[in-house]
């Protein structure tokens, strides 16, 4: 059984932000957001979690082994570097979706996104070491088949986006609607997927049904493990053998 540690993290008052005294360069911001993102990732990457940059001003991050000190650590040293302060809901669950839910309350319950007097609100609870397994996360990792020869390499940038684009937007609501899961495009044509307890059946469904809807041809390799880095790695080297050997569906344990 999976039991999978989320965080979001919000920047706090940030659309108002964007445009006090006046509104900001857009340069400016997409370059503040990107950095951002990075010296988050960086951080709980550093930890053994993965972040996910979703709307830029909201980040997912899959964060079992980070204790609430790392949190806090983590709100000062971006408030140090950024004019911008962060707020952390932090849930649990066997489903990601109902920790991320439950994540989400505890942010809200702190106040509005655009709330001038919330700041840096730090909420929820992390899995204790005690009670942390090596099956507590399940990541799959998946890309579409020959993307550089059926996209990259015979259509243009942009069509080739939108083709990608398409696949990964349909596999994100099946996940969603049909497996409590999280589905986060991280580059390229990979779609990183944070899952509750699947079965290899479960996965060649979802593949079937994204084919089916939107012509995209996906390949899958799952791996489970006690962080994020962990089932990832598991994960990557499970996507590897799918490559190698022509198959669809490879599980890493």
């Amino acid at each position: 059984m999976t039991n999978t540690q989320v965080t979001l993290v919000q920047i706090d008052n940030y659309g108002p932000w964007t445009v006090t005294p006046e509104p900001r360069r857009e340069a400016d911001l997409q370059t503040l957001q990107s950095r951002l993102y990075a010296d988050i990732s960086q951080f709980v990457g550093n930890r053994d979690g993965y972040v996910f940059f979703t709307r830029f001003d909201n980040m997912i991050a899959v964060t079992n082994g980070l204790s609430m000190s790392d949190h806090r650590l983590l709100q000062e040293t971006m408030g140090n570097r950024y004019p911008v302060t962060l707020s952390l809901g932090v849930a649990t669950g066997t489903s990601p979706v109902q920790a991320l839910s439950d994540a989400t309350s505890l942010v809200q319950d702190a106040g509005s996104a655009q709330d001038k007097s919330r700041r840096e609100c730090l909420e929820g609870r992390v899995i204790d070491d005690a009670h942390r397994t090596d099956d507590d996360v399940q990541i799959a990792h998946f890309d579409v088949v020959d993307a550089t020869g059926q996209y990259t390499d015979e259509l243009n940038a942009f069509d080739s986006f939108i083709h990608i684009e398409q696949g990964y937007a349909e596999l994100m609501r099946h996940m969603r609607s049909d497996h409590e899961s999280l589905s986060f495009f991280v580059g390229g044509d990979n779609i990183i997927v944070v899952c509750p307890d699947l079965e290899r059946s479960e996965y060649e469904t979802a593949i079937q049904h994204v084919e089916a809807a939107v012509d995209v041809e996906l390949q899958v390799g799952v791996g489970r493990g006690i962080s994020a880095h962990d089932a990832g790695f598991a994960a990557k080297h499970a996507l590897e053998t799918c490559r190698a050997d022509g198959t669809r569906v490879e599980l890493e344990w």
